[in-house]
């Protein structure tokens, strides 16, 4: 929960030593600096819960959901109270903008939120992550990471899944469009499928984004074009962190195309996966990624490490730093996806 109280700390800290402006920018140096540091010094734990005695009683546990459900709420009271501040005037046009990138890297910390939520069945869990998802104008991915990205992951027709040697500026434009207008030819189809139009009031596209035009309509009616630009700027860099993620996460790994013409299951080897501690705490165990593709449905708190998988040099919040320097990141991913893939060198085209 601690992502949640970084934008409080640094204005307490700013304040303290008469810097606001400077430690508005705060997030993506705790973020992409200190935890990567911290990761490297607390190290790594592939320690797995037993299938047997602990996996059943831990997910029972309300105490997990407890903590995503609140994500959801604290988020949303977050995005107010930051607003407000920023509406103060206390800020310069610099800090401005950095505050609002802040606010925005825990923004994309809350889709991980979301992520973890519209995997789940019981309604309260799906409707709070799509919530979420609106309150930073990326809700098509509640239908196309599950519909799409779940059914196509590793594969040519997944535009979430980076090929290998495609650098991150080359995956992020297709990323945004591919994935937008997919989520919405997808939900059409699922309408289609039960004899309903796609301009319909059951398209929950509709909704989730009503949600966000009106969250958008809130903060211009009472912050000006301010509030405009804090709502769209919060909300461009956490979807943005979200696709970094994507990048990341599958690079360069292929499902095989089988004889009859379909790819082979998903399974832990179809994604990268890494154990330091730190960052799976933050990130509620999304860096167990090869579990999470493999068995979709397990909850964060149970999710394994699989020696089968292929895995990072580093945190995912280290990571993201290497991937928006492309020549770094072929340097040290390339050769690793090519040693994943020895003896199986075709998989590379």
């Amino acid at each position: 929960m601690l992502p949640l109280a970084i934008p409080a700390l640094l204005l307490v800290a700013g304040q303290a030593l008469d810097l606001v402006n400077l430690f508005a920018w705060g997030a993506p140096v705790v973020v992409f600096v200190i935890i990567p540091v911290l990761d490297l010094l607390l190290g790594q734990d592939a320690l797995n819960p037993d299938e047997v005695e602990e996996v059943p009683e831990m997910n029972k546990e309300r105490f997990y959901k407890f903590l995503t459900l609140s994500w959801v709420v604290l988020f949303a009271a977050l995005l107010v109270w930051s607003m407000t501040l920023l509406g103060s005037g206390m800020f310069s046009t610099l800090g401005a903008i950095g505050w609002i990138f802040s606010i925005g890297i825990v923004g994309g910390l809350g889709i991980n939120v979301a992520h973890e939520l519209i995997h789940k069945d019981e309604r309260l869990e799906t409707w709070a992550g799509g919530f979420l998802l609106s309150l930073v104008c990326y809700a098509g991915f509640k239908v196309e990471h599950l519909r799409g990205h779940h059914v196509h992951v590793s594969t040519p027709e997944d535009a979430s899944s980076s090929r290998y040697d495609q650098s991150l500026y080359n995956f992020l434009p297709r990323a945004y469009v591919r994935n937008f207008l997919n989520a919405w030819k997808l939900e059409a189809q699922r309408l289609e499928r039960k004899g309903l139009k796609p301009l319909s009031w059951r398209n929950e596209l509709i909704w989730w984004y009503g949600i966000s035009a009106l969250a958008l309509v809130a903060f211009t009616a009472a912050f000006g074009w301010l509030g405009a630009a804090f709502f769209l700027g919060q909300s461009f860099v956490a979807f943005t962190l979200l696709e970094i993620v994507n990048y990341l996460e599958h690079y360069g790994l292929h499902r095989r195309k089988l004889e009859n013409g379909r790819y082979e299951r998903t399974t832990p080897e179809h994604s990268w996966n890494s154990n330091y501690f730190l960052t799976n705490v933050f990130l509620f165990h999304l860096q167990r990624h090869s579990d999470h593709h493999a068995y979709a449905k397990r909850r964060y708190q149970v999710l394994r490490h699989h020696d089968v998988a292929p895995q990072l040099p580093a945190g995912y919040a280290a990571m993201v730093v290497l991937a928006c320097i492309p020549p770094l990141w072929k340097k040290v991913m390339n050769p690793r996806v090519k040693a994943y893939y020895k003896g199986e060198e075709h998989q590379l085209a």
